[in-house]
C-alpha cells in the first residue's frame, strides 16, 4: 500500500513551470520506484507498505512495516548493504522506465533515518574536534551518503570538510578554521 506526499524542501509553492516540471519528474521516478518495489516485495513475500516522498531536489521512497518487523531487516543487511544494492536496482528500474538518471534515495525501515541522525551528531563532534584542536579531523571511509551528511552537519557547524581517497576507501576531512 503507498502512502504518497510531497514536500518541497524549503519552498512552499510551486510558482513556475520549470519548477513544476521537475516536482512532476520527480513524483513520476517515486511512481516508477514503488511499481518496482512492490514488485520486489511480493516475489520475496514480504509484508511493507511504500511512502513516497520529495525531498528537496530528490525522490525518496520507504518501506516501512510493523516495528517488529525482522523480515525488512534482510532487506537492509549489515551496515545497509543490502539497501545500498537495492537502491542502486530501483535506480536503474527507473532509468529504465523513465530514460532519466535518477538520485532517488531508499530507505527501508527507518535505517536510513536513523543513520542520518547518527551521522549528523558524528559531524558536529568531528566539527568541535577541529575547532578544539585546530587540527584536521579524518574520519573513516563512508558511502556517498554518509558522506553527504556529515559535510552537511560540517556546515551547519560553521566548518569546512573534504572528502579524501577513493572507493571504497572514501573518507570526510573536517578541516579547522
Amino acid at each position: 500500500m503507498r502512502s504518497p506526499s510531497v514536500t518541497e524542501g524549503n519552498s512552499t509553492t510551486v510558482t513556475d513551470g520549470g519548477s513544476a516540471d521537475r516536482l512532476s519528474r520527480l513524483e513520476q521516478e517515486g511512481e516508477v520506484a514503488a511499481d518496482y518495489l512492490e514488485g520486489l516485495l511480493d516475489i520475496a513475500d514480504l509484508d511493507g507498505d511504500i511512502d513516497m516522498d520529495v525531498e528537496g531536489e530528490r525522490a525518496a521512497v520507504s518501506i516501512v512495516g510493523e516495528s517488529s518487523s525482522r523480515d525488512l531487516n534482510k532487506l537492509v543487511g549489515r551496515d545497509g548493504e543490502v539497501l545500498e544494492a537495492l537502491q542502486e536496482l530501483t535506480r536503474l528500474a527507473v532509468h529504465r522506465e523513465t530514460g532519466d538518471r535518477s538520485r532517488l534515495m531508499l530507505d527501508i525501515g527507518g535505517f536510513r533515518a536513523r543513520k542520518r541522525t547518527e551521522l549528523a551528531l558524528l559531524g558536529a563532534k568531528a566539527a568541535d574536534e577541529a575547532k578544539g584542536t585546530g587540527q584536521p579531523v579524518k574520519l573513516d571511509p563512508m558511502t556517498p551518503f554518509e558522506r553527504k551528511v556529515v559535510h552537511d552537519a560540517v556546515a551547519a557547524a560553521g566548518l569546512r570538510s573534504e572528502s579524501e581517497g577513493e572507493e571504497p576507501e572514501r573518507r570526510v576531512v573536517v578541516l579547522p578554521v
